[in-house]
């Protein structure tokens, strides 16, 4: 959870998911699926890096410019090179979805939520 100054903006958001995941480095077992909560209060930004975790994975925020962090992130995390299982590699993450909300003008939290590669989901098979 980061509480950035609002001067911080969109690198700011960008290189708190990636040293997030470089902090972890390879506890999460690598490769990760990053949820990214932006904005609102401090609790509900948690919420929100919860539920990005729940978006199918290679899906994208429908607003470009979320869309845009999410690609940045991801990139930027790739290129840590932690790879699969912390043994080096391009691939460290699997994606990285962010969901956001308004928040107040004085402060931008960030919450960062990494899921580890056995990204489960559900799906019906007909």
């Amino acid at each position: 959870m980061y509480m950035l100054k609002p001067s911080q903006g969109v690198d700011g958001i960008v290189e708190a998911i990636i040293e997030t995941v470089r902090c972890a480095g390879s506890r999460p077992c690598p490769p990760v699926y990053v949820g990214v909560g932006i904005g609102g209060s401090f609790d509900y930004c948690a919420y929100l890096a919860k539920r990005a975790l729940t978006r199918e994975v290679g899906a994208h925020n429908p607003r470009k410019e979320i869309a845009d962090i999410e690609k940045r992130a991801l990139d930027g995390i790739n290129k840590l090179k932690i790879g699969c299982q912390g043994f080096g590699g391009n691939t460290t993450a699997l994606g990285v979805s962010c969901e956001y909300a308004p928040t107040h003008i004085a402060g931008l939290p960030v919450a960062v939520n990494i899921q580890c590669h056995c990204v489960r989901c559900e799906k019906e098979i007909i």
